[in-house]
Order: structure tokens, then C-alpha cells, then sequence
């Protein structure tokens, strides 16, 4: 059972509406947890992305697709995971709201073999996080402790397959090519001075 509340009174007004309270009680009597189970570290480690949910100071969201090399999300202790910040497009869109408000939801899916695991949590980015050294590429760490862990019904899920890793995903060994939007005239004359397309130009 999570520390935090599950539901609030927007989802009992509809489970309410839909005589569902009963089973979403169940569901969290039964499937969410506060921990990370064996089950749940392999399927976390072993997926190249994931969605992120966050929000800003006034509840505003966002959604951001992340992405890496299977491992790029590890389970740590018995309830935080953490994964590396990799440079992307200086926005700060996800790690702006973290700063912020620290809530966050994770969801982890498996299109091949339909099945998706939901992490909900707090939230902290770290600049001199030992994992640093461990992940190529990363600029911060960030780590979330886990209040709800759970999975869903995946029966929307689409089966889909993984056709290509994305040359663009760091690893040991690899360098990422510079992409290709960070070369137009309209973003080079604002680049950081260490972004590797300034150098390429």
C-alpha cells in the first residue's frame, strides 16, 4: 500500500459514477506497492524508454518521452529508481518542473510483449550523483522515490516491434553524431560553448 493517497475526490465522484470503487480499492489492495520486486527491477532495466509526467508550480503538465540503451533506468534501493538527464534540446521541460514540483509519474511499456509497469514518486535532479560516472553522456542524475508502484491491464497495448536502437542513445564506446537541427544558422550562433555541434560546424 503507497504512503499517499491513491484516489482524491475527482476519481471517487467517477468510480462513484461507475461503480468501480470496489475494484480500484482492490486494485490497490492487491497490485500497487511501496517497493520494487525482483519482477519489477528486470522489466525497468531491460527497457529503452520510458514517458515521464511532470508538473510545474501551478499543475500545469507535461509529457516527455525518455529515452537510452536498455539499463539507462535503474532500480537503486528498494524504492528509487534513477536515470541519467542526456543532453537534449536545452529546454529543461521535464527537469524545470522537478525543481519545482517534485511529483512525477513514470510509465514503462513493453510493446512487444504487451505489458506496461506505472511509477509514481518524488522526484530530485543531482549534479555530483556518483551514478555520473557510470552513465556516458550524462549531465545529471535524477532519482525518484517511488510512493506507488503498480502495473496496468495492457490490453490497449499495440503490439509493435523495436526495428532500430537510436544512434543518438549514448553507450560505452559510442559517440552520438551531432544531430542535425543543431547545425541550421537559426540555433548555431546560440549553442552552449561545449555542445559537440559547435565543434562540428
Amino acid at each position: 500500500m503507497p504512503d499517499r493517497p491513491m484516489y482524491h475526490d475527482g476519481s471517487r465522484r467517477l468510480q462513484d459514477r461507475f461503480a468501480t470503487r470496489r475494484l480500484a480499492d482492490r486494485l490497490v489492495e492487491v497490485v500497487v506497492h511501496g517497493t520494487f520486486t525482483d519482477a519489477d527491477r528486470a522489466f525497468i532495466e531491460s527497457r529503452p524508454m520510458f514517458f515521464l509526467a511532470t508538473a510545474d508550480g501551478e499543475a500545469r503538465p507535461d509529457c516527455s518521452y525518455k529515452g537510452g540503451r536498455p539499463g539507462f533506468v535503474r532500480v537503486v534501493a528498494p524504492a528509487t529508481v534513477a536515470f541519467p538527464s542526456y543532453d537534449g534540446n536545452g529546454m529543461f521541460k521535464s527537469l524545470g518542473n522537478i525543481q519545482v514540483n517534485p511529483q512525477v509519474g513514470m510509465l514503462f511499456i513493453d510493446f512487444e510483449r504487451p505489458r506496461r509497469v506505472r511509477v509514481n514518486g518524488r522526484a530530485s535532479i543531482h549534479e555530483d550523483d556518483p551514478l555520473l560516472a557510470e552513465f556516458v553522456g550524462a549531465q545529471l542524475i535524477v532519482r525518484v522515490q517511488a510512493e506507488a508502484i503498480f502495473p496496468n491491464c495492457p490490453r490497449y497495448i499495440h503490439t509493435m516491434q523495436l526495428v532500430e536502437e537510436s544512434p543518438y542513445a549514448p553507450g560505452e564506446g559510442h559517440t552520438p553524431p551531432v544531430p542535425e537541427w543543431k547545425q541550421r544558422p537559426a540555433f548555431r550562433d546560440v549553442l552552449p560553448p561545449d555542445d559537440p555541434a559547435v565543434s562540428a560546424q
